[in-house]
């Protein structure tokens, strides 16, 4: 059986609706938890796919956070073998900070909430076709600068690398591709605080917004992940 591994940094951010695919194209899933598991055990080479999900700190902040330097060596080494990664808001902050790039503030904004993406041409050719129209979800106040080597995919007006390749076994999403209408329920009571205190946010603006949108998403996101899994196959 193949095997998934979800690097998870808080409990209501996991795989969503990219789990029941994964398990109907064979992958037995593990979640390791960050702060609690031992990222550095690890190993590149033994895991089919290893998935580094969403969170509210920054992929600079290993100062208050040192398992993300594990996260760093872990995402490194299995890009420079070519065993496929994705990363997801906070995880595609660290895949570009382990590829050299960048990770900052985007300018003291936060794009939390639905919008669709601008596709590059490249993206259009990728598993980010599947996306074409689709409002998706965003919730993240940090940035990237793109890695050198790699092929911006998407944008929004907000936040130009929205979406990035790296060769064929990395796939760094800003945006959250895998959110679901009853998940997002759990993250409006987890960022409740960052919503209180975020102006024009609030819990049923959200909430009513999720309701027109979620389901499109669902529907797409398994198509991303097919995509990007045949790819590497």
């Amino acid at each position: 059986m193949k095997t998934c591994v979800a690097i998870r940094h808080v409990a209501f951010e996991d795989l969503g609706s990219f789990q029941a695919p994964l398990e109907a194209a064979g992958y037995s899933i593990r979640y390791v938890e960050a702060g609690l598991d031992d990222i550095s055990a690890l190993e590149a080479q033994t895991v089919d796919l290893l998935v580094v999900l969403g969170g509210p700190i920054g992929a600079y902040d290993d100062g208050d956070y040192p398992f993300l330097r594990d996260e760093l060596r872990l995402i490194e080494a299995r890009l420079r073998a070519g065993r496929p990664v994705i990363g997801i808001c906070l995880g595609a902050q660290v895949m570009a900070r382990a590829l050299g790039a960048r990770v900052y503030p985007n300018g003291g904004v936060k794009e939390i909430g639905w919008s669709a993406l601008d596709l590059t041409e490249a993206g259009r050719a990728s598993p980010l076709a599947a996306l074409t129209g689709t409002p998706v979800l965003h919730w993240h106040g940090d940035t990237f600068d793109l890695p050198e080597g790699a092929t911006l995919l998407a944008s929004t007006p907000i936040t130009r690398h929205q979406a990035f390749s790296w060769g064929r076994a990395g796939l760094g999403l800003q945006f959250h591709v895998e959110a679901t209408r009853i998940g997002l329920e759990r993250w409006f009571i987890g960022h409740a605080g960052e919503i209180g205190a975020t102006p024009g946010l609030s819990v049923a603006g959200l909430r009513a917004a999720t309701g027109q949108y979620a389901a499109g998403l669902e529907a797409q996101a398994p198509k991303v992940l097919s995509a990007f899994l045949s790819d590497m196959m």
